[in-house]
């Protein structure tokens, strides 16, 4: 991903993944459930060039956004600056201590289906400990059926592969199966500690 970024050389044209605005899902599925930001805190995982991060400050959370690419999370400061959000570049696989049950509001889009199916579990169980007591998780995937085979990349989920969330203590607040603008089939779930 670092070397996607680098060798974009800021031309966000460049970078597949970038789309110059928020994802289309994430306010959506915050007006759906009501959610406000309220000076909350919120964490976005694989943020990229930071568009997410900036419209969840912009309409009141107190954002950390991270990703693994440096060239990413630098290109993201020199875009939006680096108060609110603040970018940090991690790992999911090794995130900092902090991270630790720390945010009310996580917002996790595409990162888990560019993720390998034999190492994705791991990156969901991981997310999961991001999630507050009492605070929630917006997840937007590219979406499967449970037979049909998970090819990609990017690798759509089935709902199964979901249950270590559930396994990390989070509950199902509401589950999305729908066709989007892109006439991609997704899941947008919303889950609470």
């Amino acid at each position: 991903f670092d070397g996607v970024s680098d060798s974009g050389h800021r031309d966000i044209s460049k970078i597949p993944w970038a789309d110059r605005r928020a994802n289309e899902h994430v306010m959506d599925g915050l007006d759906r459930q009501r959610i406000v930001g309220d000076g909350k805190s919120a964490l976005v995982v694989g943020c990229g060039l930071g568009d997410d991060a900036h419209r969840l400050a912009g309409v009141g959370f107190h954002v950390t956004a991270f990703d693994l690419s440096p060239t990413a999370i630098d290109w993201a400061r020199e875009r939006f600056g680096n108060a609110n959000p603040t970018f940090e570049v991690a790992d999911l696989f090794h995130p900092p201590a902090k991270y630790h049950q720390a945010f009310d509001f996580v917002f996790e889009a595409y990162t888990w289906q560019a993720l390998p199916p034999e190492i994705r579990g791991q990156g969901i169980s991981h997310v999961a400990d991001f999630v507050a007591p009492g605070g929630n998780l917006l997840v937007v995937s590219r979406a499967r059926d449970e037979d049909a085979p998970p090819a990609g990349p990017p690798w759509p989920l089935a709902r199964s592969e979901f249950d270590p969330l559930f396994d990390a203590g989070l509950h199902l607040e509401s589950i999305e199966d729908f066709i989007d603008s892109e006439q991609i089939r997704r899941f947008r779930l919303l889950l609470k500690r």
